[in-house]
C-alpha cells in the first residue's frame, strides 16, 4: 500500500470514527429531551397542582434557549475548536436535568429544564456535530455521512421514551429523571473522539470571506433566508408533537385503557417515530442525493400538513396513534441533512457552525412557539384542534417557500 492509499484509509478510519461518536451524542442529546412529555403530567400534578401549562413554559424556554445559544456554540466552535464548545454543553446538560430532578418551584423548572437543558442541548446536537462531521468527510460524500449521522442520533429517541415509560409504572417522576440523567455519562466518552486534525477546503482557489462577511452575506441572501423560515416550522412540528402527543393521547384517545397506560401508549408512539426516523432520514438523504434537495424539502413538508389533517380526521385510536407515530417519524428529521447540505452548498464548510447556528435558531422559535401555544390552548380550551390546524398550515406554506430554494453556492457578490 502507498503513502497516499494509507494517508487515504486513516482519513476514512477518522471520519468513521466522527461519524460514530457524533452519532451517540446526538442519540443522548435527542433521546434526553424526548423524554419530557412523558413526564409532564406527573410533574405538573405533584408541582403545579394539574396545570401543565408551566411545565410546557419550562419546555418551552428550553427549545427557545437551545435556538438563542445555538449561533453562540458555533462561532465558539468555529473560532474556538468544536470539543470546547461540546464539553459546555454537556457540562450545562448534566447540570440542567439534574436541577430539573431536584427542583420543586417553577422558577427552578425554567432555570433548568429550561435554560440550561436548552443550552446543553445547543452544545451537543445537530448545530456543533454536523459541523464537525462535514469539515471531517470528504465533499463528494458529505451529504451521505450526514445523513447518516442525523439517523444514528433517532437511536435515543426510541431508546429511552421507552424506557421512560417503563420506569414511570414503578418510579416516580423525580427518579425516573434521575435514571436518564444518567444516560448522559457516555456522552463525555465521545466528545474526545470529535476532532478534525485539519479542517476540509473545497477546491475553489479562491481565499474564504472572513466569518463576519460570511454571516452578513447570508442573511441578505435569499434561499438562506427561506431556509430559516423552513426550518422554524420543522422546529414547530417537532416540538409540539414531541412535548404534547402524550397529553394529546392520555386525553382524546378512545380506548377503555387507564390514564397511565394511554400516556405509556403515547410515549411509544414517540419511540415508535424514532425508529421511523432513522429510515426515513436515509431515505431522505439518498432521494437528495437524486433530486434536487429543494425540491425534496417540499415534498417532506407538503407529507407532514397531510399526515397531520388525515390523524385529526379520523377517531383517534392507539391503532391510529400508532400509524400517524410510524408516518410521522419517517419525516422527522429527515429535514436535518437536506438542509444542512444546502447550507454546506451555498456558503461551503468553514463557517457551517455558525450559519447553521443561525438555521437552529430559527427551527427553535418554532420548537418555542409549538410547545407554549400547545399547553397555553389546551389549558384555556381543553383542545388542541387550533395548533394541528395551525401545523397543517405552516407545513403547506413552508413546501411553498422550498420550491424557491435553488441548490447551487451563493453568488459571491451576497457574501463579499
Amino acid at each position: 500500500m502507498t503513502g497516499s492509499e494509507q494517508r487515504a484509509e486513516a482519513g476514512l478510519r477518522d471520519t468513521r470514527t466522527i461519524v460514530i461518536a457524533g452519532g451517540v451524542v446526538l442519540a443522548l442529546a435527542f433521546g434526553v429531551r424526548a423524554v419530557f412529555g412523558g413526564v409532564v403530567q406527573p410533574l405538573s400534578d405533584e408541582l403545579f397542582g394539574g396545570r401543565i401549562e408551566v411545565f410546557s413554559l419550562s419546555i418551552a424556554i428550553q427549545n427557545l434557549v437551545w435556538g438563542l445559544a445555538q449561533p453562540g456554540f458555533g462561532i465558539l466552535a468555529d473560532r474556538y475548536g468544536d470539543r470546547r464548545a461540546l464539553w459546555l454543553g454537556f457540562v450545562c446538560y448534566l447540570a440542567g436535568m439534574l436541577i430539573c430532578v431536584f427542583a420543586s418551584s417553577a422558577w427552578a423548572q425554567h432555570l433548568g429544564a429550561g435554560v440550561l437543558v436548552g443550552m446543553g442541548i445547543s452544545g451537543t446536537a445537530f448545530g456543533l456535530v454536523l459541523a464537525v462531521v462535514s469539515r471531517a468527510a470528504p465533499e463528494h460524500k458529505r451529504a451521505h455521512y450526514l445523513g447518516i449521522t442525523s439517523a444514528m442520533g433517532s437511536a435515543g429517541q426510541v431508546v429511552l421514551p421507552l424506557l421512560t415509560a417503563w420506569l414511570i409504572e414503578w418510579l416516580d417522576w423525580r427518579m425516573t429523571l434521575l435514571v436518564i440523567t444518567a444516560t448522559l455519562v457516555p456522552m463525555a466518552l465521545c466528545i474526545p473522539r470529535l476532532r478534525v486534525a485539519a479542517p476540509a477546503h473545497d477546491t475553489a482557489g479562491a481565499a474564504p470571506p472572513p466569518l463576519p462577511a460570511l454571516v452578513r452575506g447570508a442573511f441578505g441572501y435569499r434561499d438562506y433566508l427561506l431556509l430559516n423560515a423552513g426550518f422554524f416550522v420543522c422546529g414547530f412540528h417537532l416540538a409540539f408533537i414531541t412535548a404534547h402527543l402524550p397529553t394529546y393521547v392520555q386525553n382524546f384517545c378512545v380506548s377503555a385503557a387507564s390514564p397511565a397506560e394511554l400516556r405509556a401508549l403515547g410515549l411509544q408512539a414517540l419511540a415508535l417515530a424514532g425508529l421511523a426516523n432513522i429510515f426515513g432520514t436515509l431515505f431522505a438523504s439518498r432521494l437528495g442525493m437524486r433530486f434536487p434537495k429543494p425540491y425534496v424539502l417540499a415534498g417532506i413538508y407538503a407529507l407532514r400538513a397531510l399526515v397531520i389533517l388525515i390523524f385529526i380526521t379520523l377517531p383517534l385510536t392507539p391503532a391510529s396513534v400508532m400509524i400517524f407515530a410510524l408516518v410521522m417519524g419517517g419525516l422527522w428529521l429527515s429535514t436535518v441533512p437536506l438542509t444542512s447540505a444546502l447550507v454546506l452548498t451555498q456558503f461551503g464548510p468553514r463557517a457551517m457552525g455558525t450559519l447553521f447556528g443561525f438555521v437552529f435558531l430559527s427551527h427553535q422559535l418554532g420548537s418555542f412557539a409549538g410547545v407554549w401555544l400547545g399547553g397555553v390552548f389546551f389549558d384555556r380550551f381543553a383542545s388542541y384542534d387550533q395548533i394541528w390546524y395551525l401545523a397543517i398550515a405552516l407545513g403547506v406554506l413552508s413546501a411553498l417557500a422550498h420550491l424557491f430554494v435553488h441548490e447551487r453556492p451563493a453568488p459571491a457578490a451576497a457574501i463579499a
